[in-house]
């Protein structure tokens, strides 16, 4: 025994960090935020925070999406645990990663809350810039978990609105693969799943009417789609 007091250590930080998904222009883009302090101030991130005390991280994760994004009440699921000690030069610093999905992200434009985020942008996922902490291997994996839910789930429900094509369906697929299916055994196999019905009505555009869908059912269930 030296008869000195054993050093204190401090217990890492509990974070949450979100990779919140979208189909724009038949491309997969993320939700990133430019922060505004810190040891990568100017530097492009998800959205994310530390969780507060007697907070759940589901709670945490939807707190800070809500507060600093402007978007609410969207499809969250926890993803994966970073834990690097390196990898927040600040301390270390565990996070609890999570994907959320919003169908058309143009139409809900987010916007930075407070004073923390200097600006919000959809980025597409392929042309990212250069990002804060781990956050671009947490964008590859959640992008990969997004990928391998579309063959077994209909958790394309989330990136769609109420009313769809059977094209803009396919598209969507696509956009998130990153590469083209054939259209028709993939419409055949679709609807052959009992997934969708039809609406009895059309849209009309520059190119022939085509018949509009929905989802029977808006929840996650497990379904082999591919």
């Amino acid at each position: 025994m030296t008869g000195f007091p054993a050093p204190v250590v401090a217990a890492p930080i509990v974070a949450v960090d979100i990779a919140v998904f979208t189909v724009l222009a038949r491309t997969l883009h993320v939700l990133l935020v430019e922060l505004r302090h810190g040891p990568f101030a100017g530097r492009w991130a998800l959205p994310g925070g530390r969780v507060q005390v007697d907070e759940s991280l589901d709670a945490a994760a939807g707190r800070e999406l809500a507060a600093q994004t402007g978007i609410p009440n969207i499809y969250l699921e926890q993803l994966y645990t970073f834990g690097s000690p390196g990898r927040d030069p600040a301390g270390h610093v565990v996070s609890v990663a999570y994907v959320a999905l919003i169908a058309h992200g143009g139409r809900f434009p987010p916007r930075p809350g407070g004073d923390k985020y200097a600006a919000v942008a959809w980025r597409p996922v392929r042309r990212l810039p250069a990002l804060a902490y781990d956050h671009a291997a947490v964008v590859a994996t959640a992008a990969e978990r997004l990928r391998a839910k579309l063959a077994y789930t209909n958790l394309a429900y989330t990136l769609l609105p109420r009313e769809f094509t059977l094209g803009e369906l396919q598209e969507m697929y696509e956009a998130i693969l990153g590469r083209r299916l054939d259209r028709r055994n993939f419409r055949k196999k679709v609807l052959a799943l009992g997934l969708l019905h039809a609406l009895g009505r059309v849209r009309r555009g520059p190119h022939r009417p085509a018949a509009l869908y929905a989802f029977r059912h808006r929840r996650p269930m497990v379904i082999q789609v591919l």
